[in-house]
């Protein structure tokens, strides 16, 4: 028996050195996600090109995305109660399954019968809210792969994987629409769901041991909730990062809208240059979440997620006054660079820091808090553009930023 041990402790400890896209579980994990992100980008592309396709009308593509956005900002309340309480792996093979099925009619409907828009009203609320479910489930089984110590590197590589399908999925969206029709890149979004479940089947995690065992018992959706609120208030170091970046998200969601304008309206580029620009963009992130792990392990979480949030505010200042187009996709770069390191230093200490059994809630509660006013600060920043100009609108949306990093300085933020 105690041979066996040894050569466990022998084995984990090998495992722990070699690099995680060497480590068997964690690899096949990664390519899940991976391609569970391009299925969602895929959507992201397909869906409003079948809805244009199909009635001609702009309003009726933003009435799909906002049905969509509001289905996934309610399951969120759901999500994390249902990731304590259930098998975690076999929740996320379910999502991609469920997502596989559904977005797997509408190109059938299409070809059968021809465009059916009532459809696609339906259809892809729903796969919305699945996916809300997925996301919170692959933030709790993360540590179930990697353990504690190496989930900052973890996460920056799936943050980089997830950024890159981001850009590449509506790029291939796009071609195939172009190619056979939207209904074809629908059926492409439904067969990378299959293959992501198909992945996930592979993957093994840790047991949960001793204290992070499930509590007995159900609670209501509401004491979920406040579960997991309860647990971020308690902890100094998250009660500081979700009251602060209640603020930065506030401040930031509506940037990508901001710099379409001011490059189409105030600059009077197309919608290649747009493309281009964004695309520029995504690089940032995934420079950022590459370069995350290495930057907390030297500077330490306070420096890292601080000069992180100073270079948001910076760079989102500065885009409002460029106006050159290389200028600006490199001001979009080091802003989704700082977000991809800010980000994924909080994802990693929020998972560092939960008991497992209440990592689904506490998620779920943070996504809340934190995106609670997002939208309305989106709309905000857009009509103060539209009123006054993009560049007071960005200068006063990047120097709050700084301000709320300053803030960060005399919180448990700085010490950690």
């Amino acid at each position: 028996m105690r041979k066996t041990g040894r050569s466990g402790a022998a084995a984990r400890e090998g495992a722990a050195g070699r690099p995680l896209w060497r480590q068997g579980d964690f690899a096949v994990f990664w390519g899940a996600q991976t391609l569970s992100v391009l299925g969602d980008s895929f959507a992201l592309i397909a869906l409003p090109l079948l809805v244009l396709e199909a009635t001609g009308s702009v309003a009726r593509m933003g009435l799909l995305t906002a049905a969509g956005a509001a289905a996934s900002v309610l399951a969120a309340v759901f999500a994390g109660s249902v990731a304590d309480r259930v098998d975690r792996r076999r929740l996320l093979i379910t999502c991609d399954l469920l997502r596989m099925v559904l977005y797997g009619v509408i190109p059938l409907v299409w070809a059968c019968f021809g465009p059916r828009v009532w459809l696609l009203y339906t259809v892809l609320p729903v796969c919305e809210a699945v996916g809300m479910f997925f996301a919170v489930g692959y933030v709790t089984v993360v540590r179930g792969l990697v353990g504690t110590g190496r989930l900052t590197e973890a996460n920056g590589l799936l943050n980089a994987t997830a950024a890159a399908a981001g850009v590449l999925g509506p790029l291939c969206a796009g071609l195939v629409a172009a190619w056979t029709g939207p209904a074809a890149a629908v059926a492409v979004d439904a067969a990378s769901f299959a293959a992501s479940a198909g992945c996930l089947r592979w993957v093994r995690l840790r047991p949960r041991t001793g204290d992070d065992t499930p509590a007995p018992g159900r609670g209501t959706v509401r004491q979920d909730l406040r579960t997991g609120v309860a647990f971020l208030y308690r902890h100094p170091l998250l009660r500081s990062l979700t009251a602060l970046l209640f603020g930065f998200s506030f401040l930031t969601l509506g940037l990508n809208d901001l710099v379409i304008y001011h490059l189409k309206h105030d600059l009077g580029h197309d919608d290649g240059t747009v493309g281009t620009v964004l695309a520029a963009g995504a690089l940032g992130a995934i420079a950022g979440s590459l370069l995350v792990a290495r930057l907390r392990r030297v500077f330490g979480f306070g420096a890292a997620w601080i000069g992180a949030v100073v270079l948001c505010g910076l760079t989102c200042a500065g885009l409002g006054r460029v106006g050159s187009v290389p200028a600006i996709a490199v001001l979009a770069a080091g802003f989704l660079a700082g977000v991809g390191i800010a980000g994924t230093c909080s994802m990693s200490l929020r998972q560092e820091v939960t008991p497992e059994h209440l990592l689904g809630r506490v998620t779920s509660a943070y996504w809340t808090l934190q995106y609670a006013a997002a939208p309305a600060g989106a709309a905000l920043l857009t009509w103060a553009a539209g009123r006054w100009g993009t560049t007071p609108a960005a200068l006063t949306a990047g120097t709050v930023c700084v301000l709320i990093a300053l803030i960060a300085l005399v919180t448990p933020i700085r010490r950690a």
